[in-house]
């Protein structure tokens, strides 16, 4: 029952914004969880977030275009800022590295208020999710293993 908490738990925790997949599955791995299943279900949590977001974020955006008149669109600094980024960087640079400094639910939100499309925010961000939970269950599998501790949960390591 309690490795069926911990499953339940990783898909909420990568659900949610600041924690990210890619924080949760190595956390899991660490504390005992198999590898597979964890990353599968950190995966399913973050991306379904994230693909209800943006879904949300074009519905608002076109009640928005609805509502409102294109000749009170100003333009400030923020905007501006935002905008010369998104020109230098585009949507692939955002969506790649945007979910390391403000994590993928922000990054898909910033994407889709800076003109990016919804399918390709979407496959974009989620690759990114893709990508950053590979890297880092690698990175730390990897290192928990070259300590010894690859069969051993860092929790039951810390009770002995």
């Amino acid at each position: 029952m309690k490795v069926i908490w911990g499953y339940v738990l990783v898909f909420v925790l990568a659900a949610v914004p600041f924690f990210e997949g890619y924080g949760v599955i190595p956390i899991a791995v660490i504390a005992g969880l198999p590898m597979i299943p964890v990353f599968l279900l950190g995966l399913a949590g973050n991306i379904l977030t994230v693909f209800l977001l943006v879904k949300f974020i074009d519905q608002f955006q076109n009640w928005r275009r609805k509502r409102k008149n294109s000749d009170e669109q100003k333009e400030t600094k923020r905007t501006k800022r935002a905008a010369n980024l998104w020109k230098k960087f585009g949507l692939p640079g955002l969506a790649m590295f945007g979910p390391l400094l403000v994590g993928s639910h922000l990054t898909a939100l910033a994407s889709m208020s800076f003109g990016g499309a919804k399918k390709s925010t979407f496959l974009w961000v989620s690759a990114s999710i893709i990508l950053w939970s590979i890297v880092f269950t690698v990175l730390l599998y990897f290192g928990i293993d070259l300590l010894g501790l690859k069969d051993r949960g860092i929790l039951n390591y810390f009770q002995n």
